[in-house]
C-alpha cells in the first residue's frame, strides 16, 4: 500500500497537519520519497490508528513515544530472531502506565460519555439528518465517534452540534464552505487538545499520584472549564472581528445594534 498524504490523513481519519506533527515528534517513521513526493505504507496507518487509539485512551503524547519505542524495539528482535533488549526504564514506565490506565479509561468513557451516547444511526435519526451527512461531518472532523467496548458511539452533546450545524446552513451557509472551516478547526484543535492532555498528565496526574477516582474527579471538573474558556474566546474573537469590519465599512447603524446585542448577549456553555 501506498499513500500520500493527504490519502493517509483520510484513511486515518486525521489532518494532513496532524500527520505531520506526529512525525516531527517522532511517533511515525519518516516516509519514503519518490521524487517530490512522500509515500507513506500501511505501517503509517496501523502506527497512526495505535496512537489515536492510545489518545482516546488518555494517555499522553510522552507516554505513547516510550511505549512505542519499547515495542519497536521488540518488533525488530522478533524479526532478527533474538531475544529483546531489556526495555529502558521510561518504556517500562510507559507500559505500565498503559496497562494501569485501562481502568481509568473505562472509569471516565463510562461517566463522561457513556452515560447517553447515541449510534450513528440514532444521530442521524434524532436530528433528522441523512446518514450520509452525519458521514461528511465526521470526516470534515465536526464531530468525532468514541469508541466505548469496541462501539462506534457519540456523545449526546453531538446531538446539539449537528442540530446548529442544521440551522446555520438554514441562514444560507454553504456546506462545502461550513464543512471546509470544520476541517481546519479540527486540524488545529486536535494538535492543542494534544498539548493540553500532556500538560494534564504532567501537571496534574503524575504530580498528585492520586488514584483513578480523583484523576477522575479532577478532570471531571478540569474539562468544563477549558470548555468555557475556549468557547467564550472563540465568542469574543468573532465579536471583535465582526465589529472592525462594521467601523471599517463606515456601517453605524449596524454597529450599534451590533454592540446593543453583544452587551445583551450571555453565552452559555453546558457539559453533559
Amino acid at each position: 500500500m501506498e499513500l500520500r498524504v493527504s490519502e493517509l490523513g483520510e484513511a486515518a481519519g486525521v489532518g494532513v497537519d496532524t500527520v505531520r506533527f506526529y512525525q516531527s515528534r517522532g511517533l511515525i517513521p519518516a516516509p519514503a520519497r519518490r521524487g517530490r513526493f512522500a509515500i507513506y505504507s500501511e505501517e503509517h496507518l496501523e502506527r497512526i490508528r495505535r496512537i489515536r487509539a492510545l489518545l482516546d485512551g488518555g494517555f499522553s503524547l510522552a507516554q505513547i513515544g516510550r511505549l512505542l519505542e519499547a515495542e519497536n524495539a521488540q518488533a525488530k528482535a522478533a524479526s532478527a530472531g533474538s531475544a529483546a533488549p531489556a526495555p529502558s526504564p521510561a518504556a517500562t514506565t510507559a507500559t505500565a502506565e498503559v496497562a494501569e490506565g485501562e481502568a481509568l479509561l473505562e472509569a471516565l468513557a463510562t461517566r463522561s460519555v457513556g452515560e447517553g451516547t447515541v449510534s450513528r444511526a440514532e444521530l442521524a435519526t434524532e436530528t433528522g439528518v441523512p446518514e450520509a451527512l452525519v458521514a461528511a461531518v465526521v470526516q470534515a472532523g465536526l464531530i468525532q465517534p468514541i469508541e466505548i467496548q469496541g462501539e462506534e458511539r457519540f456523545p449526546r452533546s453531538d446531538l446539539e452540534m449537528v442540530r446548529s450545524a442544521l440551522e446555520i446552513l438554514g441562514m444560507g451557509m454553504p456546506l462545502d464552505r461550513l464543512l471546509e472551516l470544520a476541517a481546519q478547526h479540527a486540524a488545529s484543535v486536535d494538535a492543542l487538545a494534544e498539548q493540553a492532555i500532556d500538560l494534564f498528565d504532567d501537571h496534574v496526574r503524575k504530580p498528585r499520584g492520586e488514584d483513578e477516582e480523583s484523576v477522575r474527579r479532577t478532570f471531571e471538573r478540569l474539562l468544563p472549564q477549558a470548555t468555557q474558556i475556549v468557547a467564550l474566546h472563540f465568542q469574543r474573537t468573532v465579536v471583535a472581528r465582526a465589529l472592525a469590519r462594521l467601523r471599517g465599512r463606515g456601517e453605524e447603524s449596524a454597529l450599534e445594534k451590533a454592540l446593543e446585542l453583544t452587551q445583551s448577549a450571555r453565552l452559555e456553555v453546558q457539559w453533559r
